[in-house]
């Protein structure tokens, strides 16, 4: 009984900044990670980052250095800075019960995402 809803997407041009945000209800203090995942037509969901309950953090590294995640109790954010247009895609925040792992299909419990566009 998780329920996760992202906001905070939009139109930015390259080298600017947007936060997202992922509210949760439910159960999503019962599980270990909280992420976010991004998606653009046609493409498989890949991994962004993620956080843990202690806060461990694990980053792509196409977005280390430019992303930051970070959360309180029941809200999950995404800190975006010198967007590129590569990173245009829907995000999604998703919650898994496991550490360190990057597959979606160990993520159980997903948002309906928000869509950043980049352009250059």
């Amino acid at each position: 009984q998780v329920q996760l809803v992202e906001s905070g997407g939009g139109l930015v041009q390259a080298g600017g900044s947007l936060s997202l945000s992922c509210a949760a209800s439910g159960r999503a203090h019962t599980y270990y990670t909280r992420g976010w995942f991004r998606q653009d037509p046609g493409k498989e969901r890949e991994f962004v980052v993620a956080i843990s309950l202690v806060g461990a953090t694990n980053y792509a590294d196409s977005v280390k250095g430019r992303f930051t995640i970070s959360r309180d109790d029941d809200t999950l954010y995404l800190q975006m800075t010198d967007l590129k247009p590569d990173d245009t895609a829907t995000y999604y925040c998703a919650v898994s019960e496991y550490w360190n792992s990057r597959e979606s299909a160990d993520f159980g419990s997903w948002g309906q995402g928000t869509q950043v566009t980049v352009s250059s």
